[in-house]
């Protein structure tokens, strides 16, 4: 991994207003480039906004019109983005899926693999666990309630992942958004030794739906990098340091506590145990 310089946007995406929904993305990445980002990450179905009843209706094909503008504005600001948008799917219910339109206008995709019990009526699961490739850093993505199953970064940092993003469509009825991250987010970094990006809509939604917001980026030992909990959009934005993944990743230093613990493991062992 080469040092790299991130962001994560909060915003409020209304459902069925993809055009507004666009034109805030443009609004962002342009600041993001600006500001020299290398990688920006918005949160889950951020295009078409988050709505479960009629993501169906609002879903689109990739490539398509919304995912091509994109890529045309990742080539434009040479910058990598990554943007929610519902897909169209040929199960008839849409994917949530996570967009990453590069630079040189390649798009490629994550499909969230884990739903919840609210979505698994509406949309359809991914089957895949994709690591993507920068010129600066690998990186995974894992989207909302992926996050809360282990096995989902575990994968994705075996697979050479050096950072993790982590969009979501949280609504304030959950609760306290960043402490319920710090639950389990920091153990994410910390067990796959990654460093980790997450972000969150914010505002109403265009129906009854209310979401807390959030964003929040952790380094490969759990810390805090950068956070902001506001409750309102914005653009969080951080350097990564190279030197702390690459000291645990390439082993360039004996201490235990720069130990990669997925090195470690014992896989034979686990499949012992597993749950058909």
């Amino acid at each position: 991994m080469k040092d790299i310089r991130v962001a994560a946007v909060q915003m409020q995406a209304i459902a069925g207003q993809t055009k507004e929904n666009l034109a805030k993305i443009i609004m962002y990445s342009e600041e993001a480039a600006a500001r020299k980002v290398d990688v920006l990450c918005f949160p889950e179905l951020c295009v078409q906004g988050y709505n479960r009843e009629t993501a169906r209706i609002m879903a689109e094909t990739i490539p398509g019109e919304s995912s091509e503008a994109i890529s045309q504005l990742a080539r434009k600001k040479n910058i990598t983005i990554l943007a929610g948008i519902a897909e169209k799917s040929a199960a008839g219910l849409p994917y949530i899926t996570q967009l990453a339109a590069f630079p040189d206008g390649t798009i490629k995709k994550y499909r969230k693999t884990h739903l919840g019990k609210s979505e698994l009526p509406y949309f359809t699961p991914g089957e895949v666990l994709p690591v993507f490739n920068s010129d600066k850093a690998m990186f995974g993505i894992a989207i909302c309630w992926d996050l809360h199953f282990p096995e989902v970064t575990t994968i994705l940092a075996l697979q050479g992942a050096e950072i993790i993003f982590a969009p979501h469509a949280s609504p304030s009825i959950v609760g306290d958004r960043k402490g319920i991250w710090l639950k389990y987010l920091t153990a994410r970094a910390y067990d796959n030794s990654a460093f980790l990006v997450a972000c969150n809509l914010v505002g109403n939604g265009g129906g009854k739906q209310q979401f807390c917001g959030g964003a929040l980026m952790l380094d490969p030992k759990g810390n805090i990098i950068a956070e902001a909990f506001d409750n309102r959009e914005g653009l969080l934005v951080a350097d990564f340091d190279a030197a702390l993944i690459n000291t645990i990743r390439q082993k360039k230093s004996g201490s235990m506590r720069n130990s990669f613990y997925l090195a470690a493991r014992r896989p034979e062992l686990y499949n012992s145990y597993r749950n058909e």
